[in-house]
């Protein structure tokens, strides 16, 4: 589903991502970690269309997505998370979900001015949106500004509000960052049970190794701007450059 060919991206004399390659499956729950400042925020940022790559190639679902706008990527079924979850803090929870619907008619010039023309269909995007929020339990929280929301709460948001862009890939930056040891896990089994249930694929950067290795299917190691190490969890967690590189074993 995507495909990294020799991938770089310089600030000036940082070399942030130097020559990547790597490969995610249809269905697979993909890990990419490594130490703080090793390129792996950029590189989702390049992946998805935030910052343009100053070499190599990406494809996405039969797309060569390389040179494409961010909105392009998107519309292809490419979306992501933020460390930061992002939201519109004084939109409700709702509107906060209904922002990356695609295809309403209420937002096309010619359709705008006859409400009877799209508000059923904006009932339809409404109903979608309250099974999201149904099943992170936060339902009832519709109403309420998304400022008002947990840390937590707001990363629950943030992933339920990519799905409202009907994805096939999620691009998710440490989605568990700053919320308790529980909350994270319930986090990755949603992740998990959207995977087994929607056929979603995902590209996860964690820290919390212990839970991502839990759930992933095989892991990236980044090190510099460059993969050090690939493999199942089991495999890493026996690389003893990974070891070092983490750990300092």
């Amino acid at each position: 589903m995507l495909t990294l060919q020799g991938v770089s991206k310089r600030f000036e004399q940082l070399v942030a991502v130097d020559d990547l390659s790597l490969t995610v499956q249809a269905g697979q729950l993909v890990g990419l970690v490594g130490p703080n400042g090793s390129g792996k925020s950029t590189l989702l940022n390049v992946i998805a269309g935030a910052l343009a790559a100053d070499h190599g190639h990406i494809h996405f679902a039969g797309h060569d997505i390389t040179r494409s706008s961010a909105a392009e990527i998107f519309q292809f079924g490419l979306a992501r998370s933020f460390q930061d979850p992002s939201l519109f803090g004084r939109m409700s929870v709702l509107d906060n979900m209904l922002l990356p619907v695609k295809g309403q008619l209420g937002e096309r010039p010619t359709q705008a001015p006859w409400r009877r023309r799209w508000l059923p269909q904006e009932y339809q995007f409404a109903r979608q949106a309250n099974a999201e929020l149904r099943q992170v339990q936060l339902q009832k929280h519709y109403d309420n500004q998304a400022s008002d929301l947990s840390g937590g709460q707001m990363k629950l948001l943030a992933l339920s509000r990519t799905l409202m862009g009907a994805p096939q890939l999620l691009l998710l930056d440490e989605p568990t960052a700053g919320v308790a040891p529980a909350l994270a896990y319930a986090i990755f089994e949603r992740i998990a049970d959207l995977r087994r249930n929607q056929g979603l694929t995902f590209l996860i950067v964690e820290h919390r190794l212990e839970i991502l290795f839990e759930f992933v299917d095989y892991v990236y190691v980044m090190h510099l701007g460059r993969i050090i190490a690939q493999g199942t969890p089991a495999e890493i967690e026996a690389n003893a450059q990974v070891r070092e590189v983490y750990f300092g074993e």
